[in-house]
């Protein structure tokens, strides 16, 4: 084979360096630049059903993915069918991760009190059973004086017909729920849409809270 020459050798060269430096930024702006240091944290809430907490939370600006599961009781990886039984001790519960730097965890427990009925000792709405039951779940005694000091708010403002019963619990294993509950309001949305109204969720949270759970 005849040797190039050295203008030739130098053409092919920069064409391949050119090249290179092309599939080089082409791959740059494919690869997400997300600040691997990025702090989220974690909050769990027992509002009764978890698809409708679920749903809820999933409206929150700076709620990065919510899971539907239960926590609070004695049996290891429960299953729905054992947690509705009520003899597990589980809340139906949800486990919402958050930005902190968009919401605060204060704002979390404002939130999830004004969209439930913390008056209600024997379940949520048309769900009747322990598992049904409100809890907010506290990781560190931060967040049990930040929920603690929510609840007394809201009793201090009279807002509500009656006391509230919605009881702060330390933090225990979370485990999440069947595949088929996650997201259950966006795979199956008529049902969903059927069950929360029949149930009477917002029409008693409205009747409880009026305009305010709007706000919050």
């Amino acid at each position: 084979m005849r040797a190039r020459s050295a203008p030739v050798v130098a053409i092919v060269a920069g064409l391949a360096a050119t090249g290179l430096a092309f599939f080089s930024s082409a791959g740059a702006e494919d690869t997400p630049t997300h600040d691997e240091s990025k702090r989220l944290a974690s909050a769990v809430f027992a509002g009764g059903c978890f698809w409708c907490v679920e749903s809820d939370f999933d409206k929150v600006d700076g709620v990065i993915d919510t899971i539907s599961g239960y926590t609070g009781g004695h049996v290891a990886k429960p299953t729905y069918k054992q947690v509705s039984g009520e003899d597990t001790g589980h809340y139906e519960a949800v486990k919402v991760t958050y930005d902190p730097d968009v919401v605060t965890y204060d704002y979390l427990v404002s939130y999830f009190l004004h969209h439930v009925d913390p008056t209600d000792a024997d379940g949520q709405f048309c769900d009747k059973g322990d598992s049904y039951r409100t809890a907010i779940f506290v990781a560190n005694p931060e967040e049990r004086t930040i929920a603690e000091a929510d609840i007394a708010a809201v009793e201090a403002s009279g807002v509500l017909p009656a006391p509230v019963v919605t009881q702060v619990i330390s933090a225990d294993t979370f485990w999440p729920a069947e595949d088929y509950h996650q997201n259950y309001y966006i795979k199956n949305p008529i049902k969903y849409r059927y069950y929360r109204a029949s149930c009477g969720r917002d029409g008693r949270v409205k009747e409880l809270w009026g305009e305010s759970a709007a706000t919050h």
